[in-house]
């Protein structure tokens, strides 16, 4: 990856988390993710940022695509992979779920955001996706 490459990369997450925790300050915790999804893609679009909402992911095995059900729940300008929850508490395993769709996609760069979360900044957490060159 290049320096610009992710220098954009980087000024798409600080978008959509600026654009995350004004949905947050707007809504507060307690809602269902599907509500979340839909204002964070309105304030996605208010900042010129294109988006992709439920974008198909298959599996590929053995040089074969599968269509097994995965959907990445954001793609923001085709570089940022953005998993939302609405959860009482992140698990391990909601982390590890959005690294393997980053390798599935072979994409670099993911934000978990749990929007059932007191303080948004502490339901964020970067995932980081080390793609072999």
């Amino acid at each position: 990856m290049t320096n610009t490459e992710a220098a954009e990369i980087n000024k798409v997450t600080e978008e959509v988390i600026g654009a995350a925790i004004d949905v947050h300050r707007e809504l507060g915790p307690g809602l269902l993710e599907s509500a979340y999804e839909a204002c964070l893609i309105y304030e996605l679009h208010a900042r010129s940022l294109s988006v992709e909402r439920q974008k198909p992911l298959p599996v590929v095995y053995r040089g074969i695509k599968l269509d097994c059900g995965y959907r990445i729940d954001l793609l923001v300008d085709g570089c940022v992979v953005v998993e939302l929850k609405s959860v009482e508490k992140v698990q391990k395993i909601h982390k590890m779920q959005l690294l393997s769709y980053l390798r599935l996609s072979g994409l670099s760069i993911g934000l978990l955001i749990n929007f059932n979360s007191e303080t948004l900044v502490k339901g964020i957490s970067r995932i980081v996706n080390e793609l072999k060159d």
